[in-house]
């Protein structure tokens, strides 16, 4: 019996040895990267907001803003704490309101403010902007080479290029879908804010031109429409 109890503990003592030995072997292979870069994908969902409303100009119902793509990080300091992040994504932004945009028999477009002076009623009128963006941030965070959950503040600045662009009407006169109107500005920019910590962020985008070109005017008031976005929500960072 005596023998058996030397026998027992010869092996547990084995067995820790071994799991000690092992982890030792397993930290001393950990490599703590100290030129780590914070490379992200991103992903945004946003409430699309629109200002500078021209008179009798309203939004309705809930506009919707889909965002994604890849951001290049280069840290600026030792510490790599500070960083310039440079990118490219994709934008769907979605905006529903009563400006009503119907082209005549030219191929021209007119904008109809949709107030009570209409006869008819309609069940939709909105537009869909469909961008490539080039996003730019001067990044702050309290990250580490071995801590990857940190706050965040990352401000910059996105310019985007619209490659399509999409009215949609629908009401008594029937569906009315166009998606090659002039009015549009082409290429679309603004500042940006996000912060947070780890995966959740907050967004925000705040336009610094309008929509439409100058030369866009309302058919009865001759009000330009000079119309930009603010865009709140969510931004999501993923390694």
């Amino acid at each position: 019996m005596k023998n058996y109890y030397i026998l027992i503990c010869f092996v547990c003592f084995g067995f820790s040895h071994t799991s000690y030995a092992q982890k030792e072997v397993l930290d001393s292979l950990t490599v703590i990267d100290s030129l780590y870069k914070e490379d992200q994908f991103y992903f945004s969902i946003t409430y699309n907001i629109l200002s500078q409303l021209p008179s009798g100009i309203d939004q309705t119902g809930f506009s919707l803003g889909l965002h994604a793509g890849f951001i290049k990080d280069m840290p600026l300091n030792k510490q790599r704490n500070i960083a310039l992040g440079i990118g490219l994504g994709y934008s769907y932004s979605s905006y529903n309101q009563n400006l009503g945009i119907i082209k005549d028999d030219d191929n021209v477009a007119n904008y109809f403010v949709l107030d009570d002076s209409y006869e008819f009623d309609y069940s939709k009128n909105n537009f869909y902007l469909h961008m490539l963006e080039l996003p730019i941030e001067f990044r702050w965070r309290t990250s580490t080479p071995s801590d990857y959950r940190f706050w965040r503040v990352y401000a910059g600045f996105k310019v985007g290029y619209v490659f399509s662009h999409i009215t949609n009407f629908q009401g008594e006169v029937g569906h009315l879908r166009y998606t090659d109107i002039e009015g549009f500005n082409n290429f679309q920019y603004g500042l940006t804010l996000s912060a947070g910590y780890n995966t959740w962020n907050f967004y925000v985008y705040y336009a610094l031109n309008p929509i439409f070109n100058d030369d866009v005017k309302t058919v009865v008031n001759q009000d330009p429409v000079k119309m930009t976005a603010i865009k709140l929500g969510l931004i999501f960072y993923l390694l």
